[in-house]
């Protein structure tokens, strides 16, 4: 064992992986196996359409074969700026195919930030999406040495690199494929970190093919038997989202594409997926409406009745114990007359879900796996390519991350801090030496993050090591936990937690106005018509006192919150108060609401 590691965990290999491979090799694969069924779909004018494997890698054939004729060279960095769309995965493929490099942008980046990712990699050409989005890359083109070239999907460019491709041959593509090897770097991916500029993560098709093959092996239920079904709605700049594309052609999974959140419900129905993938905030939202929706009176106590014998349920089956006969005869009623309708939410072939990307309460977890709808947390990195352990179906231990993925190794170092080596752990950050050797030392990536292992491999995470409050009594204090169980409540939107150097923990508070007023208007009060006057609110406030002061039941007296302050506005992408992976941004917050911090929650005691 390592001297920086005090304790580690390995999850052995089924049978060994070969990674010296180019990722589009997945794709042929999978055409083999299973030529003719449903690979891609998409919805066309409200409609779902499919691509098989067979069409699918027939586009994108043409369309390496024109980035071919185009000139696109081995390991050029070409960007894809784009919402989740079927196209945006054919280009990824097809410039994989052909060993150029590819550079997600989130949708939402503004132009300054194209212009510090387009600099850094030295990207020569760039797929936007609108010519909207074309134009936020003008704005800052004149800044972008390197860039000779920008296409617009939506104005036919997949159509004219397929003409394009009517050049080049079969023989000449399938040279080109094989020139590229599982040492090859594949993306540029660019953190979403709350400070500084973001890093860009160096990740190579072996980075990927191994934790794909390790996918297989590991949960083989959610990727790897017939008839597997996946919705994806994430961002495809986000390393998760790129993972699962390859997992899918890795596997069985028919992928399903979406980015239009607010119909997300809607497709869960029409489009049936077996897995399902969201940040916590979604299963949050998803039982605060069915609360809202049973309002007060008889079915509003029916409603939390059944909360209390689904979560009794589910410590139940944790503890491997049984529930006595009456909750057991109760458990069963709830779920035809309550559970049953809340899993029709998810669409009828659901099975299960993976969350991860920010901590989840456990009562919602246990909530969720009392009405049969497991919630399976999973954490991972961008430097990782992707998921380091999640839970399984058959093996979940509510308030941990899981296990490690087959073949990959987690260690805790001797301050907490959690490492992980495997394969799958990124080669380098770009052109960052420094950050490079104070990240991956001896193999071992250092994350940031603090936790445990137990006995059984379990990891269980407290929190980002940064994120960490140390109160100016001495008092470290874990925010993470903290904020997840307010955010339960149903007119909350986004915490954070503060007191750093501070005489005590308080938090900022954000509402979601659209749920506050339907939580308001099912007890009988009056809807309040902006952030503003919902802040006021004394009904609002004194249910946001409830949901503060569950949580500091959880934590002592010394970490638990002592005062917070509801915001008359919101964190969202637009205003820098969130990151494109919807994490809060602490310092660009504290900065922002200084005044409210040292005046209301910290103002100067009074001699």
């Amino acid at each position: 064992m390592s001297q920086i590691v005090v304790k580690q965990h390995t999850t052995p290999l089924d049978h060994p992986i070969d990674t010296d491979i180019n990722l589009y090799d997945f794709l042929t694969d999978r055409v083999k196996r299973l030529p003719d069924t449903s690979l891609i779909e998409y919805k066309q004018e409200g409609a779902w359409r499919k691509l098989t494997a067979t069409e699918f890698e027939r586009i994108v054939r043409k369309l390496a074969k024109g980035l071919m004729a185009h000139g696109v060279e081995i390991g050029e960095r070409v960007s894809i700026f784009s919402h989740t769309r079927w196209e945006w995965v054919a280009l990824d493929m097809a410039l994989l195919a052909i060993g150029a490099v590819v550079v997600p942008v989130y949708e939402t980046n503004a132009p300054a930030q194209i212009q510090y990712i387009f600099n850094d990699s030295s990207v020569k050409i760039a797929f936007a999406e609108t010519s909207e989005m074309r134009g936020e890359i003008d704005e800052v083109r004149a800044a972008i040495p390197s860039l000779d070239e920008v296409f617009v999907i939506d104005d036919g460019a997949l159509a004219a690199l397929a003409e394009f491709g009517r050049a080049v041959t079969d023989e000449e593509f399938e040279a080109r494929e094989r020139q590229t090897h599982g040492d090859a770097l594949a993306t540029i991916v660019y953190t979403s970190g709350s400070t500084g500029n973001p890093k860009g993560v160096e990740l190579t098709h072996a980075n990927f093919a191994f934790l794909c093959l390790s996918g297989l092996q590991y949960m083989p239920r959610a990727c790897n038997i017939p008839d597997r079904r996946l919705l994806m709605f994430l961002p495809m700049s986000h390393v998760f989202a790129r993972y699962m594309e390859i997992l899918s052609f890795a596997g069985t999974i028919q992928l399903g594409l979406s980015s239009d959140f607010s119909t997300i419900v809607q497709d869960f129905h029409d489009f049936g997926p077996t897995l399902l993938m969201s940040v916590p905030r979604v299963f949050e939202k998803v039982y605060n409406a069915a609360s809202q929706r049973a309002g007060k009176g008889f079915a509003g106590r029916m409603f939390a009745d059944s909360t209390r014998v689904a979560r009794q349920w589910s410590h139940a089956e944790q503890e491997g114990r049984r529930l006595p006969l009456g909750k057991r005869l109760k458990h069963a009623f709830y779920d035809r007359a309550i559970y049953s309708k809340i899993r029709e939410i998810f669409g009828q072939n659901a099975d299960f879900c993976i969350t991860g990307g920010a901590p989840m309460d456990p009562q919602l977890a246990h909530y969720f796996n009392g009405i049969g709808i497991p919630l399976l947390e999973g954490y991972g990195m961008t430097e990782t390519s992707g998921p380091v352990c999640v839970s399984l179906p058959q093996n979940n231990r509510i308030g941990t991350v899981g296990t490690p993925l087959s073949g990959v190794t987690i260690g805790i170092a001797p301050d907490g801090e959690i490492l992980v080596k495997a394969p799958d752990v990124c080669r380098a950050y770009l052109n960052r030496p420094d950050a490079t050797a104070e990240t991956i030392i001896d193999g071992w990536l250092h994350t940031g993050d603090v936790g445990d292992i137990d006995d059984d491999g379990f990891v269980h995470l407290t929190d980002r090591k940064k994120e960490l409050i140390i109160t100016a009594g001495g008092i470290n204090v874990a925010p993470g936990p903290l904020s997840a169980s307010i955010m339960t409540s149903p007119v909350v939107d986004q915490v954070l937690v503060i007191g750093d150097h501070r005489r005590f923990v308080s938090a900022l508070v954000t509402l979601d106005l659209g749920d506050a007023n339907a939580w308001l208007k099912a007890r009988g009060a009056q809807p309040c018509a902006d952030l503003a006057e919902a802040a006021k609110n004394p009904i609002i406030r004194a249910e946001v006192q409830r949901a503060v002061d569950r949580a500091n039941e959880t934590v002592s007296r010394a970490e638990s919150i002592r005062k917070f302050e509801i915001l008359p506005d919101s964190f969202t992408l637009e205003n820098g108060m969130l990151t494109p992976s919807l994490k809060t941004r602490r310092k660009q917050i504290e900065e922002r609401y200084a005044d409210i911090i040292d005046t209301v929650l910290y103002a100067p005691k009074k001699k």
